[in-house]
């Protein structure tokens, strides 16, 4: 057994501010983190890329839950670090249209955000990328809720994060996880 990664990984802390976060949409602008004023949450879900098959069927699971997070008000955004070109056959070959979807995430901001980066060991695979994660982020830019993973299973299950999110909303519901 070998290890590869010498340095310490970023961990974002529940009820702290997160790390600024601006990527290009396939809608053509900007999409700007700080910008967003979702009613309850902005839930930023990242996502390996075009390769992923995992990804494709949880990007079409979130399609089809996106008018359900809408009525929790919670701002749905998925981004990978691949190219256009990738994003645009991601949206089309997947038929996750309504999704927004951001593009161009450096590794740095992988870094940044915490998540896990995998060195490509595929032909098809991007040299670099990073792993699924999922944040819920307050309009103050606070972390609410962080799930990340350092492969493509095990994803946080939509069906019960929606549960969750409707007992939050409905019972003032505190933020977890800030003891460090």
């Amino acid at each position: 057994m070998t290890a590869t990664a010498t340095t310490s990984a970023i961990r974002l802390v529940p009820g702290n501010v997160v790390p600024a976060l601006t990527v290009d949409t396939l809608s053509g602008s900007a999409w700007n983190l700080a910008e967003q004023k979702p009613r309850n949450y902005t839930m930023v879900v990242f996502y390996r890329g075009l390769h992923c098959p995992l990804c494709a069927e949880y990007l079409k699971q979130l399609n089809s839950k996106l008018s359900q997070f809408k009525d929790l008000g919670i701002e749905v955004i998925a981004i990978s670090g691949d190219t256009r070109q990738k994003a645009v056959a991601s949206a089309e070959t997947w038929d996750v249209n309504a999704l927004t979807l951001g593009y161009g995430l450096t590794r740095e901001a992988m870094q940044q955000w915490g998540l896990y980066v995998s060195k490509g060991a595929f032909d098809y695979e991007p040299a670099y990328f990073n792993e699924p994660g999922l944040f819920l982020i307050d309009p103050d830019g606070v972390l609410f809720f962080a799930s990340v993973n350092n492969a493509p299973y095990g994803r946080t299950d939509l069906d019960a994060l929606l549960g969750g999110l409707d007992f939050v909303l409905n019972h003032n519901y505190p933020v977890r996880g800030t003891e460090v």
